[in-house]
C-alpha cells in the first residue's frame, strides 16, 4: 500500500499565519495620519526618516510651539515620548503611553491646547454660520 506523503511535508501553520492582515494596523500609516491630524497646532511634526519604522512601531518627531523637540513612539499601546531630540530614542526615558496624540500634546504644550481650542471655536462658528 502506498501513502502519499505530499500532505505530510506541507509546512505547519503558525499563529502569525492565522492573523488576518486586515486586523493589524500598520503603524507607519497611522503615524502619517497622526501627523496630518495635528500639524496645524505644532511648530513641526513628521514621521522619522532615520529611525526604523515598521508595521508594529513608528517614530514621529515633533517640535511644539514652545520650541521643545521630542521623538515619539507609536505602537498599538499608544504614543509616548522616547527622546528629547529628533530621531533619537533614549532607552532610559520612562514615559507612560497616551491613547491619543491629543492627550500627549495636551500634556506637553499649553500652546497646543490654545491652538486646538481656537480651531474648535472656528469650526463651531462656521457651523453656526451655515445654520447647522
Amino acid at each position: 500500500m502506498e501513502v502519499d506523503c505530499n500532505q505530510c511535508d506541507s509546512p505547519k501553520t503558525t499563529f502569525e499565519d492565522t492573523i488576518d492582515a486586515a486586523d493589524v494596523k500598520d503603524m507607519r500609516l497611522e503615524a502619517e495620519a497622526v501627523v496630518n491630524d495635528v500639524l496645524f497646532a505644532v511648530a513641526d511634526m513628521h514621521v522619522s526618516k532615520i529611525l526604523q519604522n515598521a508595521v508594529d512601531v513608528a517614530y514621529i518627531n515633533v517640535e511644539i510651539k514652545e520650541g521643545n523637540r521630542y521623538c515619539l513612539e507609536l505602537t498599538e499601546a499608544g504614543l509616548r515620548v522616547v527622546g528629547y531630540t529628533f530621531d533619537h530614542v533614549d532607552e532610559s526615558t520612562i514615559a507612560h503611553y497616551h491613547e491619543t496624540v491629543y492627550s500627549l500634546l495636551d500634556s506637553l504644550s499649553p500652546a497646543y491646547r490654545e491652538a486646538f481650542g481656537n480651531a474648535l471655536l472656528q469650526r463651531l462658528e462656521r457651523l453656526k454660520q451655515n445654520g447647522q
